[in-house]
């Protein structure tokens, strides 16, 4: 084995599952193809009781270990995937994620060569001709959520805005990454997707019974432990083949954060965001001139019909928050 292989750090993949036959193989192929040692990696599922050939298609791409989560939703299984990894980092990548290229482990372990990173991201989501056109909208917007746009706090390059995030961070180019330094006022939605930590930062944050992303992340910039990177490579993000499906995980992710915020479950200061950016979404959206601006800026800079859907997904998104919020003040 070259010694460039002998010296790579293990990876333990953590991939919570529930009923994710739709998207588990090409996720689970990505990995198999990796041109990184076999021995290095650790495949943790983490199931929350699938009733499709999930199980099934885990064994047979050699999962090393197959666990059960009681509590069934993803922030659960990452917690229990977490609390029994082993390796050195923990790669965060949800079952609807693709790695896209086979020096895709290897290009993203490399910022942690520089002691002070204790975690690294993918700079963009990756556009695909032959996925939905929503998936292929959300890889080319930059985000999942549209409103996300237009309160500037995003994680990934936008083809509207040229930006990957519109938050004053600090980061300085290091050729095939940026490195960045957060504080508590702008923390940027890392954490998701494609996520790599240090196992030994990860343990001295509270991430039980449920990590929220973006909730260790704000644990870990308040111990003094800010530095990430952004590789520029991508990942794919296979979210959503029909409108259904859009609304139905937009709805669940508002529902939940309220739900969770309730109970004081939740750290992350997503209240501080400004009201004025809230509204100014809102009055683009049922003004729709806006939006539909900003669907032909980026159609202009990234051609895909795609784009056409940013309109309907700011109406659906301004819709599905409002019902949201109705249902929780009840």
């Amino acid at each position: 084995m070259p010694e460039a292989s002998k010296n790579l750090p293990s990876i333990s993949i953590v991939i919570p599952t529930y009923n994710s036959k739709r998207t588990l193989v090409q996720c689970l192929e990505s990995i198999a193809k990796q041109d990184y040692p076999r021995k290095n990696i650790e495949i943790i599922i983490v199931d929350g009781g699938s009733r499709d050939n999930t199980i099934e298609i885990a064994k047979r791409f050699h999962a090393d270990r197959i666990l059960h989560n009681p509590l069934r939703t993803g922030e659960a299984g990452k917690s229990v995937g977490v609390e029994a990894a082993s390796n050195e980092i923990i790669l965060l990548q949800d079952s609807d994620n693709v790695l896209n290229r086979r020096d895709w482990l290897r290009r993203m372990v490399e910022p942690f060569e520089n002691a002070s990173v204790v975690g690294a991201e993918p700079l963009y989501y990756v556009c695909r001709k032959e996925d939905s056109l929503i998936t292929r909208y959300c890889a080319l917007l930059g985000m999942n959520d549209p409103i996300c746009l237009y309160l500037g706090n995003y994680d990934r390059y936008s083809h509207v805005t040229g930006k990957w995030t519109e938050l004053l961070v600090k980061e300085r180019d290091y050729g095939n990454y940026l490195l960045l330094e957060v504080d508590e006022k702008n923390i940027p939605t890392i954490g998701a997707n494609g996520f790599l930590v240090r196992t030994e930062t990860l343990n001295k944050v509270n991430y039980r019974p449920y990590m929220f992303d973006i909730d260790i992340i704000h644990q870990m910039t308040k111990m003094g432990q800010n530095s990430f990177a952004k590789v520029k490579i991508g990942i794919v993000h296979l979210f959503a083949d029909s409108v259904t499906t859009f609304m139905k995980k937009t709805y669940r992710r508002i529902r939940d954060y309220l739900f969770y915020e309730k109970h004081g479950m939740r750290n992350y200061p997503w209240r501080r965001l400004s009201l004025l950016r809230i509204l100014k979404f809102e009055w683009y959206t049922l003004i729709f001139i806006p939006i539909v601006k900003d669907s032909m800026k980026g159609y202009k800079k990234a051609p895909d019909r795609a784009w056409l859907f940013h309109p309907i997904a700011c109406w659906l998104t301004l819709f599905t928050y409002g019902v949201a919020f109705i249902v929780a003040t009840r």
